[in-house]
């Protein structure tokens, strides 16, 4: 089994932002340390991720120090990724199964030259070079990602645990963010909502509402509110509220409004959510239908939702049990009255015999 990989703490979110923390804070579960070296174009110096401004079609190589302290080399392996945001409506900067937006028009990773793998020897330290090639249209906004650093896999270490089949692998890995810009241009976000759709988080059901990032700008500080009715009515069937997000720039994520455990009913409903980011406010009405297929697939799934008829199960198994018993009682009863029955009858026999004895003897001493 795999766990999806773990980051570690080099990236916190700041006014917004996402910061590269210093390769000081050195993960025990990795065997090597990683340092951006800052460049002259680094918009702000403080930050320890790359933030640079670069002029359209513009070269540059940057580079990344790695750090090897273990007695052992060490193969890493780098990977270049456009941000995006996941479900939880915080930005991803690592690697994921989930398709970039549409509207993205840059992918950092054709933009950012990295070899696929670099060795540090053991005590050592080495220099990762990145080369960074601006696109030759002038574009405003940014271009935001990271560069994973994971040290590659053992070949014998893997073979052996998937022998193992239950054996659980955790990945840890550095991420740096890289942000890239070519003016000051000031770009107001806009949020658009897309398909709006059953589904299931943790196996369990959920309605999904997309919500599209089409510009090339963090949202920052987001809060959704929405609710769920039937369509033409307006009593409430499913709400949800959160605070606290955050979006990459064009990037898609869908936000689920969970049932608590209801079934999905086949039908027709409607949507209405409003989404804050600091001044700007979207409000969207969205009819979406549940087909009964789908509905009936969902709820099969859904570990919250129990068959009716293993409540029928267990209400037969409690009448077949009751049963039982009150005939095992009614055993018993029966058995210990035939029982008491047995022994009044033989006691009765005794004394009839006892009375016989006392008589014949009377009537021998009279004799």
């Amino acid at each position: 089994m795999k766990k999806i990989i773990k980051l570690l703490s080099i990236l916190a979110v700041l006014f917004g932002f996402v910061g590269f923390y210093s390769n000081e804070v050195q993960g025990a579960e990795l065997n090597f340390a990683v340092e951006p070296v800052i460049p002259e174009n680094q918009i702000d110096k403080t930050k320890t991720y790359f933030d640079l401004k670069m002029a359209p079609g513009k070269d540059q190589l940057l580079e990344i120090k790695l750090r090897n302290d273990t007695e052992k080399d060490v193969i890493v392996e780098p990977k270049i990724t456009s941000a995006t945001t996941n479900l939880n409506g915080v930005v991803e900067y690592s690697p994921t199964k989930e398709k970039q937006d549409a509207t993205l028009k840059y992918q950092l990773s054709d933009l950012v030259e990295v070899d696929k793998s670099i060795k540090i020897p053991a005590k050592s330290s080495v220099v990762l070079p990145l080369a960074v090639k601006m696109p030759k249209e002038e574009f405003d906004g940014i271009l935001a990602g990271g560069i994973t650093l994971q040290e590659k896999q053992d070949t014998e270490e893997k073979t052996s645990s998937d022998d193992k089949g239950l054996s659980i692998q955790n990945k840890y890995a550095y991420v740096v963010a890289m942000v890239l810009s070519v003016n000051d241009k000031t770009v107001d976000p806009l949020l658009k909502l897309n398909k709006v759709e059953a589904g299931q988080v943790n196996a369990r059901n959920v309605i999904n509402a997309t919500i599209q990032n089409t510009t090339p700008v963090y949202v920052n500080q987001l809060s959704v509110q929405s609710k769920i009715s039937y369509k033409d009515t307006t009593k409430t069937l499913y709400s949800s509220s959160k605070e606290g997000m955050q979006m990459a720039p064009n990037s898609h994520f869908a936000y689920p409004i969970s049932l608590e455990g209801k079934k999905l009913e086949a039908g027709e409903y409607t949507l209405e959510m409003t989404a804050k980011s600091k001044d700007n406010v979207w409000k969207w009405k969205k009819d979406f239908t549940i087909s009964a297929e789908v509905a009936k697939e969902l709820n099969t799934k859904d570990v919250q939702i129990k068959d009716p008829s293993y409540w029928l199960y267990i209400i037969i198994g409690v009448i077949l049990l009751a049963i039982a018993l009150l005939i095992f009682i009614l055993y018993r009863r029966r058995k210990k009255q035939k029982e008491e029955a047995e022994r009044r009858k033989k006691m009765a026999q005794k004394r009839k015999k006892r009375k016989a004895m006392e008589a014949r003897k009377r009537q021998n001493r009279n004799e």
